[in-house]
């Protein structure tokens, strides 16, 4: 059997002083392999790419004032999580909120399995930390928004698996 293949809606969810939000995971079935990752998830079956994204911000950190912004990026991954190998397209947009008190419990039985923190990050901690974030691009891209604003077109982030 091949990788289930999925769509997600992804966000760089920033706050009033531009820190991005970003939860802390692991694997269930190998808790020593951990990173830091955007909010958002996978679209339901006819659900539109915005209305995941906005969905996936409330259910996972309980933040409900979220203005969606432009589409700053895609990219496709492969990886396994859980004991199952995924094949999937992501959709990367820009989030404001006012909001920096997070709440967690709205978050699924797996996502209460794999994630064990949420965390507003500046662009220097993210430059400067050695700890593993996806996607790989996420420093640099949050960069050239802070500095130039969104690109014109999405670009496209490449880089390892998860």
């Amino acid at each position: 059997m091949g990788p289930k293949r999925r769509r997600a809606a992804r966000v760089l969810l920033l706050d009033p002083q531009d820190r991005i939000l970003l939860l802390h995971g692991f694997d269930p079935q190998e808790r020593g392999r951990q990173w830091w990752f955007t909010p958002g998830g996978g679209v339901e079956d006819g659900e539109e790419l915005a209305d995941a994204a906005h969905r996936e911000i409330a259910e996972e950190t309980g933040i409900r004032d979220a203005r969606l912004g432009a589409l700053l990026a895609t990219r496709a991954t492969e990886f396994e999580f859980d004991g199952r190998m995924y094949a999937q397209d992501e959709w990367y947009y820009l989030a404001r909120t006012d909001t920096v008190e997070t709440d967690a419990s709205g978050q699924t039985e797996l996502e209460l399995r794999s994630t064990d923190e949420l965390r507003w990050w500046t662009l220097d901690e993210l430059n400067a930390t050695r700890e593993t974030i996806y996607p790989n691009a996420l420093a640099k891209l949050l960069g050239q928004v802070l500095r130039k604003g969104p690109p014109a077109r999405p670009v496209r982030l490449t880089g390892p698996r998860l």
